[in-house]
């Protein structure tokens, strides 16, 4: 509806609904099941949880909140992508996918966000209590680039909520079921995050892409 009224089309809801159906087109729905990756049986030491008297962020790049998720591959199992998103503009600012859960996956991703964004001092980075996150590789970067490192409770999804939605969205949208190799997955996850970063409308941004809400920002 929103993509039809930016290109001055007016349509209504049912008149959308009759040619979807028309043409045989059904939306996609989210699916409820939750994957885990998260290892927080470590003793690497955890961050406090920043966010919980943080005010809703008001600029872009002063809040990243990160998450890993794992996606179906033929013959070894499963990869794992790691994502940084920034919770103002929902854009995803780094990301990398491997066919394993070690500290350089996360690790990775953080350098990329970096590279691209070169944040202003003091951006909170917020994960859950995962390893990959607590490693000292991991926590020197954190330094060096001046972020103020932030976990979840222990047992608390909700304090990640907002990318338990973002992977919960691109899982939907690119209706994955298997990838015939990492090349593939990882092929196709470029090509969608550039377009959930340039060209999908979020309702939560007033119907612009992160990139739109960005740059009026």
């Amino acid at each position: 509806m929103e993509e039809l009224k930016s290109m001055d089309i007016s349509c209504s809801r049912q008149r959308v609904a009759k040619l979807m159906k028309t043409g045989g087109l059904t939306a996609i729905q989210p699916k409820s099941f939750k994957p885990r990756t998260t290892e927080s049986r470590h003793h690497l030491g955890y961050s406090a949880n920043l966010l919980l008297d943080l005010e809703e962020p008001a600029l872009p790049h002063r809040l990243w909140v990160g998450d890993i998720t794992y996606i179906p591959v033929e013959k070894i199992g499963f990869g794992y992508l790691a994502v940084l998103m920034d919770r103002f503009t929902r854009r995803i600012v780094g990301w990398d996918f491997r066919d394993d859960m070690t500290e350089a996956l996360t690790l990775n991703a953080l350098k990329k966000s970096i590279r691209i964004i070169q944040p202003a001092v003091d951006l909170i980075h917020h994960t859950d209590r995962g390893g990959q996150y607590a490693g000292k590789a991991y926590r020197k970067v954190l330094s060096r680039a001046q972020m103020l490192q932030s976990m979840s409770r222990a047992g608390d999804c909700y304090d990640n909520a907002f990318m338990e939605s973002c992977f919960g969205t691109i899982k939907n949208e690119l209706e994955m079921t298997e990838y015939k190799s990492i090349k593939q997955a990882k092929r196709e996850l470029t090509e969608y995050i550039h377009y959930y970063n340039t060209q999908r409308r979020h309702s939560s941004l007033g119907y612009l892409t992160p990139a739109q809400f960005e740059a009026a920002a």
